[in-house]
């Protein structure tokens, strides 16, 4: 019987070879746009062939955002603490984990713009689970539905306005937007709590 090879993750070997082609499709995104980046430069990259590319990952789009998008939780995780409660000081660092991620992923990919819209839907997912985890922690008898309305409405709000200010060139510091931006979000936060 004949069926599709998974690669246990706790292989070294499969580690190796996963590192391989993270590591030759990073150097591709340097030099190459990602849209013209190909399977078999990746596989010739990383010494390896099309099935065992395959076997990692189901394509490109795939490897970019598990390179790309599962960085993002670790900029989080450096300046927010999965514990913290929801105030102005965590919203304020998660703009600054925000403009970190999109500072270094535009230095790291060549034409970051074109892929930054790939990888946005998985990224504010993930902003907005961790999100909710600091809700429902800090508002236990809360409705969960609302709970979610919020998660989303934060996190789609944060990446919106980090990613706006990425795209117009950061013409300001990360400070000067937090404290633009940070009051106007806490507002709808405030009021949740009261309604709690």
């Amino acid at each position: 019987m004949a069926g599709v090879f998974t690669p246990n993750r706790l292989d070294p070997r499969v580690i190796r070879t996963r590192q391989l082609i993270l590591d030759a499709f990073m150097q591709q995104l340097h030099t190459v746009d990602f849209n013209n980046i190909t399977i078999c430069d990746i596989t010739k990259k990383a010494t390896i062939n099309r099935a065992t590319f395959y076997a990692h990952f189901p394509d490109k789009y795939a490897l970019l955002e598990a390179l790309l998008a599962d960085a993002f939780l670790e900029y989080v995780l450096k300046r927010v603490d999965p514990e913290a409660l929801l105030t102005e000081e965590t919203v304020q660092q998660l703009i600054y984990s925000l403009c970190d991620y999109h500072r270094s992923s535009n230095s790291c990919v060549k034409k970051y713009n074109t892929v930054a819209p790939i990888i946005a839907d998985s990224i504010k997912t993930q902003l907005e689970q961790f999100i909710l985890q600091l809700l429902t922690r800090e508002m236990k008898g809360a409705d969960q539905r609302t709970l979610e309305y919020t998660a989303t409405l934060l996190s789609w709000s944060i990446y919106g306005v980090t990613y706006r200010w990425h795209e117009d060139g950061k013409q300001e510091s990360t400070v000067v937007l937090a404290q633009r931006t940070v009051p106007l979000i806490m507002h709808g936060v405030v009021s949740l709590k009261q309604n709690a």
